[in-house]
């Protein structure tokens, strides 16, 4: 993701995961995109680490992986839109039955409450055909493109139940 957004202009570039292997690929293989890669658990963000992504002030998230699986906990991912400034981008995408109402899942939950807040104003909502199943039939997925409005209170959160994801 990060080189494809190079290649259109960004301007800096910052990764994030979980693991040190991942920021060891992505130095590896793109060895000129990312002016800094942290390796943090985001549902546990030691202060330090904090500080130091707050002090980039980003204006754009990006995620590409596996939300609502588990990969990245609703915890992680509700962290780094934080870190997002006022009038910046999210941009990620998600199994289209994370927006249905049947699904009660925390992240599933965290999602329609946040693009019917008035925290995310959402521009961009697509249905795609993601890829094929194993048993070769389509799975959906939706691209989703906001602008963060303002920070998400605590009291939005713990309104909506999410305050515990």
């Amino acid at each position: 993701m990060g080189d494809v957004l190079k290649h259109h202009g960004m301007s800096r570039a910052v990764g994030a995961d979980i693991i040190p292997e991942a920021r060891d690929a992505a130095y590896r293989d793109r060895p000129h995109v990312y002016d800094e890669y942290y390796v943090s658990d985001f549902t546990n963000l030691q202060p330090s680490d904090h500080e130091q992504l707050a002090e980039w002030a980003f204006n754009c998230l990006t995620c590409v992986a596996a939300l609502g699986f588990g990969d990245i906990p609703a915890q992680a991912f509700l962290q780094a839109a934080q870190l997002v400034q006022p009038g910046g981008w999210v941009a990620f995408n998600i199994k289209e039955t994370f927006l249905d109402a049947s699904d009660q899942s925390g992240f599933s939950r965290l999602i329609r409450e946040l693009i019917f807040s008035e925290y995310l104003d959402l521009h961009q909502l697509q249905r795609y055909r993601h890829r094929l199943g194993m048993d070769g039939s389509p799975l959906f997925y939706f691209a989703l493109v906001a602008k963060k409005t303002a920070d998400i209170p605590v009291e939005f959160l713990e309104q909506h139940g999410l305050s515990g994801l």
